[in-house]
């Protein structure tokens, strides 16, 4: 069958507030132009993020109903920790209420003026954690993704030349750590081979710096691995996962991503002295060991939802409808970032909007469009996000101004998308009236959520 379907029932809706045009452009307004700083009430479609917002399945809600919220060593920990060391391997587990307290942890411990991070693509809450703390983040992307449209399979991987050249360079001395993001979310999604995972894995080893994996998105990447390298083909995608983190010495994780839980993520290690000195600013900061900043309910719904984010008829669907959406713009000539991803698809808005300079966000600009045509939520992955030197404030072009499209994991049907599709292309064919952008008002870390904006000249309409 060519037909893409659900592999999953709808068992409860939730009613989406359908507004006008006009509507929507005053309410983009109030909210400076930010679609951060929308009422969630007057999205429509919304595609800001694939993080905590999941619809959970029946297994999870009943896991809910089971959760032991005693403060020490309750049952839902448990449950949680085995279901953790199971499927990544790593003998310390620390609970934490989502991924970038876990990196804020790591970090904390890890990071010390002047130390330098290697990664694939660090994502905004990794860079700023590393930045926080005086440190570098340094992003070594393969070659093969400067190549938006190219039909390389794995551009999410890290370039190993320039990471030897920088350990050499460098040494422990500098670098407390190694981290690969899967799949590379900056990159566009991007997934990492199984491959470059161990040349990675090889580096750290012999240089003695220990190697992190960002797991946010791991059953995709696992996935990927299994539908495009060869060598994978037939093994079941946990058993690809469990190899993934064998490589690595710790990861961190957001499980409100390939965990379909609404908050919640964890940090894991297999150096017990390194754990004890987390747990410490654990207790400090996120609570008890056993349930870090997490209530026992959630724990439970967890451990649930990562074994169901393994069914590989679900990442079948989860791929092939990301791919879908992506090669339907694709072939009406709308630039987007190929192949797709795995949980979003980019649109380029250099090229969609090439009148309008980097330093001018031309993502933003198009993000605020796709709102004000169709109620769209989406978020700017470019030189808002990533172009102001913390430190000095200097705005510099980042390497790309993309729009990301990120779809909750089993919440929209193919309709919603094909609504999406729909009003891109309406947007598409206006593009030429979209003028730029320019920040108002902004905060030194983390600019894009809370950043103001006002057109430089007059909008589209």
């Amino acid at each position: 069958m060519q037909t893409i379907i659900e592999p999953f029932r709808i068992k409860m809706v939730e009613p989406v507030k359908l507004t006008t045009r006009e509507e929507r452009a005053a309410l983009i307004h109030a909210a400076h132009y930010n679609p951060f700083l929308l009422r969630a009430e007057d999205v429509i479609i919304d595609l800001l993020t694939d993080s905590g917002t999941s619809a959970m399945s029946a297994d999870a809600w009943a896991a809910l109903m089971r959760g032991d919220e005693s403060y020490a060593g309750s049952r839902s920990w448990y449950r949680f920790r085995d279901t953790v060391q199971e499927i990544f391997g790593f003998s310390q587990v620390i609970p934490t209420h989502q991924g970038r307290a876990a990196e804020h942890i790591l970090f904390g411990i890890t990071v010390q003026p002047g130390f330098i991070v290697p990664n694939n693509t660090h994502f905004d809450t990794t860079r700023a954690n590393i930045e926080y703390r005086g440190g570098k983040a340094i992003d070594l992307p393969c070659p093969e993704a400067t190549d938006l449209v190219s039909d390389y399979p794995f551009k999410g991987n890290m370039d190993i030349e320039a990471l030897d050249a920088l350990v050499r360079l460098e040494g422990r001395e500098k670098i407390p750590l190694i981290m690969v993001t899967v799949t590379n979310n900056s990159a566009g999604g991007q997934p990492v081979s199984m491959e470059n995972i161990r040349a990675i894995s090889r580096i750290a080893r012999e240089a003695g710096i220990p190697f992190y994996i960002d797991a946010c998105r791991f059953a995709e990447n696992a996935h990927f691995i299994k539908r495009r390298e060869p060598a994978f083909r037939n093994r079941p995608t946990v058993e690809i996962a469990r190899e993934m983190f064998s490589y690595a010495d710790g990861c961190t994780m957001s499980a409100k991503k390939d965990a379909f839980a609404n908050i919640g993520g964890f940090l894991c290690t297999n150096d017990a002295e390194l754990a004890q000195r987390e747990r410490n600013i654990l207790i400090l900061s996120e609570g008890f060991p056993t349930y870090g900043g997490l209530a026992g309910r959630d724990l439970d719904a967890i451990a649930v939802g990562l074994r169901e984010v393994l069914d590989e008829d679900y990442l079948d669907y989860r791929l092939l409808s990301t791919r879908y959406v992506a090669r339907h713009l694709h072939d009406a000539g709308i630039p987007v970032i190929m192949p797709a991803g795995g949980h979003a698809v980019y649109v380029d808005a250099r090229r969609f909007l090439p009148h309008i300079p980097p330093l001018s966000y031309p993502a933003q600009a198009l993000a605020v469009e796709l709102f004000i045509e169709a109620g769209i939520r989406a978020v700017e992955i470019g030189t808002v996000m990533f172009g102001a030197d913390p430190q000095t404030g200097e705005e510099r072009p980042a390497r790309n101004d993309l729009v990301r499209l990120a779809i909750p994991r089993r919440v929209y049907t193919q309709s919603h998308m094909d609504y999406v599709l729909e009003a891109i292309g309406l947007v598409w064919q206006r593009r030429e009236q979209i003028r730029g952008m320019r920040i108002l008002r902004a905060p030194q870390y983390l600019r894009h959520f809370t950043a103001e904006f006002d057109w430089l000249g007059p909008a589209a309409v």
